[in-house]
């Protein structure tokens, strides 16, 4: 048997890419062909046998325009240390870590065969499973500004706190974080694996504030396919903005140059995720008359038309539907052309103790600027929106989402970093 390759590190590496010179054919990977791993000597190691892997670099991060996966797994971070060199070498850690697990790949030197004295460097439950299509999205929230890092001079004026809007009941429990990963998956197992395994890798740098498990995507950024549907029955998201529009990703999502100026120029590519825990009042809303849930949304439940029209993808007739129906006050026309991309997901995460479910939408929305695009469009909702009865925002946070790591050399927020 041939013996296995010798690591750069001073012992064997425990794990080779079947590809041409030993490297990742992410290419292959992203159109669904077989990565196949080995450890030393043999056998496929079963962790990415099969299945899609969506490339990590590029001049955005993935998990934003990507086409939207089935289940989420979201974490927020307080960072628990002062030391800006121990932080910057997290980011560089998490970033190696994340390249792994996209590919399908163990973390480290992997889940077993190691010394029996220390613990291993992966967690394992991924073991067996395909990458299913696993993203990995960072992004810094304005409490990493606070001057703990050096780093005051750097916010972006986009990042800002968002306003408390009316009929908010936010837990601070669950807003805010000095960081946070999205991990999105086909598979539950696939996007836990990724954000435990970053949090072991972090322990005794950050600690988890915050996460949200999420299934059942409530919008898509494939116009060509079937929109999904929330909790509440309907259509979500039919005029979110499309992951293959470069001109619409340019205008409404990816920060310009021109947008990144003074201490905030390395967001240039980047773009600021809103993310709000929305609790939705499914006993309350499951009792009201459907034209009036119709009314409601102004489209109809079946096929998702708005008021008037026959498609789901006709163009509304605003004025046709209530002054307060949820299309109505959301639609770009009432806000000056301002448009969202969202990826958001539904929830069930037990019950209230009061014998209703703890339901909702995990509302989450990347945008250029939050000043220019969230803030006025949840102002005019949160004032007049008719769907306000059944819904209540119990959490809420606001990050800048850098841009992409460009290659092997990079890392998740050199540029914020860089002296």
């Amino acid at each position: 048997m041939t013996p296995g390759p010798t690591g750069t590190e001073g012992g064997p590496a425990r794990r080779t890419v079947l590809a041409a010179g030993g490297g990742l054919v992410l290419g292959a990977a992203a159109a669904g062909g077989t990565v196949a791993l080995t450890r030393d000597g043999g056998a496929p190691a079963p962790v990415a046998d099969g299945g899609a892997a969506v490339p990590f670099h590029g001049p955005h991060q993935a998990g934003i325009a990507t086409a939207v996966q089935d289940r989420l797994h979201f974490a927020a971070f307080d960072v628990t240390t002062d030391d800006r060199e121990k932080l910057v070498k997290l980011l560089k850690e998490w970033t190696r870590a994340a390249e792994r697990m996209t590919a399908g790949r163990e973390v480290g030197e992997g889940a077993y065969g190691g010394l029996p004295e220390a613990p291993p460097d992966d967690t394992g439950e991924a073991l067996g499973l395909k990458p299913s299509r696993l993203t990995l999205t960072l992004g810094f929230g304005p409490s990493l500004f606070d001057g703990r890092f050096g780093l005051k001079d750097r916010r972006p004026g986009a990042l800002v706190e968002l306003p408390r809007f009316p009929g908010d009941n936010l837990d601070p429990a669950r807003s805010g974080g000095d960081l946070c990963v999205q991990a999105c998956a086909d598979d539950p197992q696939v996007a836990v694996h990724a954000v435990r395994n970053l949090a072991r890798i972090g322990f005794g740098t950050v600690a988890v504030r915050w996460s949200q498990l999420g299934f059942g995507k409530t919008s898509s950024t494939t116009p060509d396919a079937q929109t999904p549907r929330n909790l509440f029955g309907f259509k979500d998201g039919t005029r979110n903005v499309s992951g293959s529009d470069t001109a619409a990703l340019d205008r409404h999502v990816w920060v310009g140059p021109k947008d990144a100026t003074g201490g905030g120029a390395w967001m240039a590519g980047g773009s600021y995720l809103v993310a709000r825990r929305i609790r939705m009042n499914v006993e309350t809303w499951d009792r009201t008359p459907l034209a009036e849930q119709e009314d409601i949304f102004g489209r109809d439940k079946e096929e998702g038309a708005p008021v008037g029209r026959a498609k789901e993808h006709d163009e509304p007739f605003l004025k046709a539907m209530k002054p307060d129906s949820h299309v109505r006050l959301a639609h770009p026309d009432a806000h000056g052309g301002a448009m969202l991309l969202r990826r958001g997901y539904s929830f069930a995460d037990g019950t209230d103790g009061l014998g209703r479910l703890d339901a909702g939408l995990f509302f989450l929305a990347y945008q250029r600027d939050v000043r220019a695009g969230f803030v006025p469009v949840q102002t005019a909702l949160a004032r007049a929106d008719a769907l306000n009865e059944y819904i209540q925002h119990v959490g809420s946070a606001v990050f800048a989402v850098p841009p992409g790591v460009r290659d092997a050399d990079d890392w998740w927020g050199r540029g914020l970093f860089a002296s």
